[in-house]
C-alpha cells in the first residue's frame, strides 16, 4: 500500500482529533530510553504541565498509563473497589456504560444508575441510589462524549461524599478544553486521554489520583499488573511509566504541553473552546429541523450532539460523511450504537460536532460553511 492512498482529512470528529503540523513534525524527534536521563527531559514538564491544565498542584499525583483513557479508567476500578464493596456506576451515555462494563467484567459488585441520552445527572435520583445501594465507590462521566452532556463535577462529588463514597470521574474528552479546577472538585480520581482535547495521537491515558485514593488502593487486593494504581504511581514518582511507553508520542506530548501552557496559555485555550461552543450552538440554531441535544447549562465546551430532523436516518448521515470527505473533512455521524437504538425505536438520530483540541474558530467557521449545504439537502 502506498502512503498516497491515505487521506489527509481535517478531523471534526470527537476523537481522535486534529493534530496540527508542528505536533506531527515532533514525531520525528529522537527516540530515547524510557529509564534514561533523557526521559526526564520529556516527562517532568509533561507531568507539571498536566497539573497546571487540570488546576491542581501537588495534592494530586499524575500517572501516564500506556494505552488509552480506558486503560486508566480500568485502573481505577481494579484498584479502588474491594471485593466486599459495592460500586455505583452512574451513566448518562455510552461511556458511563463503559465504566459500568469494566466494573462488571472485573468481577466487582456493580450496580448502575442510568439516565436517558441527553440528560445530566439528576441529584435527587443519584441521592436515592446512594441511599439504596450504599456504595463505597461511585463512578461517573464528567463530559459524556456520546451525547455532549457536561455534568457538574463539584456538585456530583459533593453529593457522593455526603454519603461516604469515593467519587471517580471520567473526563476523557474534557481536560485541555475547559477548566477542571481539580483541587476543589472533590474527585478522588480523574481520568483523561491524549487524543481528545489535548490534541495528540492516542496512546496514553492520564490518571490523576489524590492521597485518599492511594491509601484506598493499599487495602484492595488483586489490583492486576498494568491496572495496579500503586505500581503506576511508583513509576510516576520517578517521572516514568510502568511499562515501555510510546516514545514518539512522548516527544509529541512534551512539545504540545509546552505549547498549551507557555505559548497559547491555559486561560486563552479554555476561552477559545468556549467561543467555539457558542459558534456551534449558533450554527445548529440556524439549521431548520436540527436541535441541540444537551439541556441549557449542561452543554459541553468540547463537542456538541445534535438531533437530526425527523426522516434523516443513519444512512443519510453516512452520505453526508462521504460528501464531507470529498471536501477534505471527517464528519461525525454520531455514536453508532446509540443511533442504532434510536433509529430502531423510531426516534431522531444524532450527529456530533467536534470543536476540541487545536481546532480554531476560523477552521470551525470554514467547516460549517462546507457542512451547511450538506445538512440542508
Amino acid at each position: 500500500m502506498s502512503i498516497q492512498e491515505f487521506a489527509d482529512l481535517t478531523l471534526f470528529i470527537t476523537g481522535p482529533t486534529f493534530v496540527r503540523p508542528e505536533i506531527r513534525r515532533a514525531a520525528s524527534l529522537p527516540e530515547f530510553g524510557h529509564r534514561d536521563a533523557e526521559n526526564l527531559k520529556r516527562f517532568v514538564p509533561i507531568m507539571d504541565g498536566l497539573r497546571e491544565i487540570a488546576g491542581c498542584g501537588g495534592d494530586y499525583h499524575v500517572m501516564l498509563c500506556n494505552g488509552s483513557g480506558s486503560n486508566a479508567l480500568e485502573t481505577t476500578v481494579r484498584s479502588l473497589v474491594a471485593d466486599d464493596e459495592c460500586v455505583l456506576n452512574v451513566s448518562i451515555g455510552a461511556f458511563g456504560d463503559l465504566y459500568h462494563k469494566m466494573a462488571v467484567q472485573n468481577g466487582k459488585n456493580a450496580v448502575q444508575l442510568k439516565f436517558a441520552p441527553g440528560e445530566a445527572i439528576d441529584p435527587a435520583r443519584l441521592e436515592a441510589a446512594l441511599m439504596e445501594h450504599k456504595p463505597a465507590v461511585v463512578t461517573f462521566t464528567h463530559n459524556e462524549t456520546s451525547t455532549g452532556v457536561l455534568n457538574d463535577l463539584r456538585a456530583v462529588c459533593a453529593l457522593v461524599r455526603k454519603h461516604g463514597a469515593l467519587p471517580l470521574a471520567d473526563g476523557v474528552s474534557l481536560l485541555g478544553g475547559a477548566p477542571i479546577d481539580l483541587t476543589g472538585s472533590g474527585a478522588a480520581t480523574y481520568v483523561t486521554s491524549t487524543q481528545k482535547s489535548l490534541a495528540l495521537p492516542a496512546g496514553f491515558g492520564v490518571l490523576f489520583a489524590n492521597d485518599e485514593a492511594v491509601e484506598k488502593a493499599k487495602a484492595v487486593k488483586n489490583r492486576g499488573f498494568t491496572t495496579d494504581l500503586l505500581a503506576q504511581l511508583a513509576s510516576a514518582e520517578k517521572h516514568q511509566t510502568l511499562t515501555t511507553p510510546n516514545t514518539t508520542l512522548a516527544n509529541q506530548m512534551a512539545v504540545q504541553i509546552d505549547h498549551i501552557v507557555h505559548e497559547e496559555g491555559v486561560v486563552k485555550r479554555f476561552a477559545r473552546h468556549a467561543a467555539m461552543r457558542d459558534m456551534t450552538h449558533d450554527f445548529v440554531r440556524s439549521l431548520p429541523g436540527y436541535e441541540l441535544l444537551a439541556p441549557e447549562g449542561f452543554r459541553s465546551p468540547t463537542m456538541t450532539a445534535v438531533r437530526a430532523p425527523k426522516g434523516v436516518g443513519v444512512a443519510h448521515l453516512k452520505e453526508i460523511k462521504e460528501a464531507m470527505r470529498a471536501k477534505g473533512y471527517l464528519f461525525d455521524i454520531g455514536y453508532s450504537k446509540l443511533n442504532t437504538d434510536l433509529e430502531s425505536r423510531g426516534e431522531r438520530v444524532l450527529l456530533r460536532l467536534g470543536h476540541m483540541g487545536d481546532i480554531t474558530p476560523d477552521m470551525l467557521a470554514a467547516y460549517f460553511e462546507a457542512l451547511r449545504p450538506e445538512l440542508l439537502k
